[in-house]
């Protein structure tokens, strides 16, 4: 890493809900986290849900979020590296981003290593035992012939359908009531140290759990689960030592 040079880690923006107002409001934070952070990153990862909703379509692609766009854009022809990770409410993204405001498009977890610190980073759904259901669901919508389908549909009424039941989603419904489970039921914690058995990793990042959480795994591992900017506005950074959990206030 580049002496004085950070690196950057948020989650589950989910804008676009619970309103568009309240997304607005949101979304101008976020570009003003942004306008701060692009002094001393190195590179920024925005690990997955950054929409509560989004399709591509061949020729159109949901409306709004232009001032996050713009600012990524801005960061990214500045010669900042911004990866976007799919999460399960933006699963749908396809070339849009590469080509317009020139971030890289995550699909899987990946591994990383800075200053010699390994790391492994992902949005989170999926991972883990149990919820078998939402799996199930999660090989639909990346199925093929699903997203053809799904394109068929005119954008007034895809994107109609999509946003009605956003608002179902725990985005829109929360409050920041989310609650630890312990350690033995976090299903995330149980994947970070199933892999831990296998492959050595000194940090562990996810999103998706909607829960800023810091646990030690072993001596030498730690995990680390972003929350979420509907409540908490919480992202972490890494300075080439350590991997600090942090919250940006209004």
């Amino acid at each position: 890493m580049t002496t004085n040079k950070k690196i950057y880690f948020a989650s589950d923006f989910h804008l676009g809900a619970p309103t568009l107002e309240k997304s607005l409001e949101r979304e101008k934070l976020i570009v003003k986290w942004l306008d701060e952070i692009k002094m001393d990153a190195q590179e920024i990862y925005l690990m997955g849900d950054m929409f509560d909703f989004w399709f591509e379509y061949k020729h159109t692609v949901p409306k709004g979020f232009v001032r996050l766009l713009g600012k990524i854009a801005e960061i990214t022809d500045s010669g900042i590296p911004v990866y976007f990770f799919i999460g399960n409410h933006d699963v749908w993204m396809f070339d849009y981003f590469p080509k317009e405001i020139g971030v890289t498009i995550v699909r899987n977890p990946i591994e990383k290593t800075f200053n010699g610190k390994t790391f492994y980073l992902g949005h989170g759904d999926g991972l883990g035992p149990d919820d078998m259901g939402y799996k199930f669901v999660k090989k639909i919508f990346h199925n093929k012939i699903c997203q053809w389908m799904f394109a068929r549909i005119h954008p007034n009424a895809g994107v109609g359908i999509a946003n009605f039941w956003s608002r179902k989603s725990r985005a829109s419904n929360s409050k920041g009531d989310e609650k630890f489970l312990g350690e033995e039921n976090e299903w995330l914690v149980i994947y970070s140290k199933e892999v831990l058995q296998k492959k050595h990793f000194d940090y562990f990042i996810f999103g998706h759990r909607h829960l800023p959480l810091e646990i030690n795994l072993s001596n030498n591992s730690k995990y680390i689960n972003l929350g979420e900017w509907v409540n908490y506005n919480s992202y972490a950074v890494f300075d080439g030592n350590k991997l600090e959990l942090m919250y940006y206030k209004k």
